[in-house]
């Protein structure tokens, strides 16, 4: 899987799943756009991996912001002259149960995770269907599929993803452009670090290979989806969950 000549923006791309992905896109040949609500995380990030290679440019970026978003797109095909794949992967989390939980948790959940992802892909496809190129990833989640209690705000958000991900691949087929999601289980990031091991147990008993993924199991998949391997899928949910939603 070769990038050279291809620009990819990756939102979230300066920590997490997100670097890991901004970093496999760029050690594949890619000039990176990496877009961050930290600009100086994305632009520092920027810098240290043009050192090595590919242009990168750091953008700062509240994917929650409509008009933000527009500003950001225009400022990347100004900068790289194209733009070849988007990674829709920033997102939060506000967890409550249902009963407890406010309309403000619902709706900052539901507007940078979903109401955002469709902002950016709508902004990056008008560019993708007239080139008649293009290949976008949305980063959604195990719970997009299956649930999970204490977090009704993020499951929608991230099953309405997938919805988003199978009507925009029918609607930009015929130029061309493909749409996929990923769908990550338990990863080993800042946020799992922070569990004691009676609750990456507790998790982990979920998990039919009994161990969580790591940030690149997440950067590989996204990899492939965006690749010229990956030439002939669209509008499919590719699951890295260890087996969890299986």
């Amino acid at each position: 899987m070769r990038f050279e000549g291809k620009v990819v923006l990756v939102t979230g791309g300066a920590r997490g799943i997100g670097r890991a992905v901004t970093e496999k896109f760029h050690a594949a040949g890619a000039s990176v756009a990496i877009v961050g609500r930290n600009e100086e995380a994305a632009k520092t990030l920027a810098t240290e991996l043009s050192a090595r290679g590919a242009k990168c440019i750091g953008y700062g970026c509240d994917v929650s912001n409509g008009a933000a978003i527009d500003a950001m797109v225009d400022s990347v095909v100004k900068d790289f002259g194209k733009l070849d794949v988007l990674v829709n992967n920033a997102g939060v989390t506000q967890d409550g149960l249902v009963v407890r939980m406010s309309d403000d948790a619902w709706n900052n959940v539901i507007q940078t995770n979903l109401t955002g992802a469709f902002q950016l892909l709508r902004a990056v496809a008008r560019i993708m269907l007239r080139a008649r190129t293009g290949c976008i990833v949305n980063v959604s989640s195990v719970v997009g599929l299956i649930g999970n209690a204490g977090q009704a705000n993020y499951c929608a958000a991230k099953a309405g993803l997938i919805g988003l991900t199978k009507s925009a691949a029918r609607e930009f087929a015929p130029r061309g452009v493909r749409v996929n999601a990923i769908a990550p289980g338990m990863i080993e990031t800042d946020m799992t670090a922070k569990l004691n091991d009676e609750q990456k147990k507790s998790l982990l008993t979920g998990v039919p290979l009994a161990r969580a993924g790591a940030v690149g199991d997440i950067a590989n998949a996204v990899a492939f989806l965006a690749s010229d391997d990956a030439s002939y899928i669209t509008g499919q949910v590719l699951s890295v969950d260890g087996g969890m939603a299986m």
